[in-house]
């Protein structure tokens, strides 16, 4: 007399392996290009904060002109904010550190005179092809420009 076996088979489970590798290959490249996309559209709000918050600190401290760093923008090393020309509050901190979101922000000020006219900043991808695909510019005109595959400058399209 045979026994009744329980349980499955391994070709069984083969196929139902091979199933959840082909939904996995599907899946996993849809989801780095959302990744991508959503670092892209941080970066894009990120330079729209930082153009905001120079526009504020520019009309604040009017001797000065605009900030002479990203990190002047944000609340500096104590956390009741001292609003002052080195440590403004008009960013979060995590931008004002210089990396967010997969993108590497590169702020300089315009120095050529006092106060100072203008600035620079760059939002380019930490990893490019994998936390970003386009490099981001803007300036005191508060233009956001775009370039595929390298970073931005004031020659690049607008976004």
């Amino acid at each position: 007399m045979r026994k009744s076996q329980y349980g499955f088979s391994l070709i069984e489970l083969l196929i139902v392996v091979a199933i959840i590798l082909i939904i996995a290959a599907i899946a996993i490249p849809n989801f780095l290009r959302a990744k991508i996309t959503a670092n892209e559209s941080s970066a894009v709000s990120s330079l729209h904060a930082v153009d905001t918050a120079e526009i504020t600190y520019e009309s604040t401290y009017a001797a000065v002109g605009y900030s002479v760093a990203l990190s002047d923008l944000g609340q500096g090393a104590a956390p009741p904010c001292p609003g002052t020309a080195v440590a403004s509050c008009f960013i979060d901190s995590v931008l004002a550190s210089g990396t967010k979101s997969g993108y590497k922000f590169t702020y300089v000020q315009n120095a050529t005179q006092t106060p100072s006219l203008g600035f620079t900043i760059n939002a380019d991808p930490v990893m490019l092809h994998l936390t970003g695909e386009r490099g981001l510019y803007s300036d005191e005109s508060n233009v956001i420009r775009y370039n595929t595959g390298g970073p931005a400058n004031s020659a690049s399209p607008p976004l």
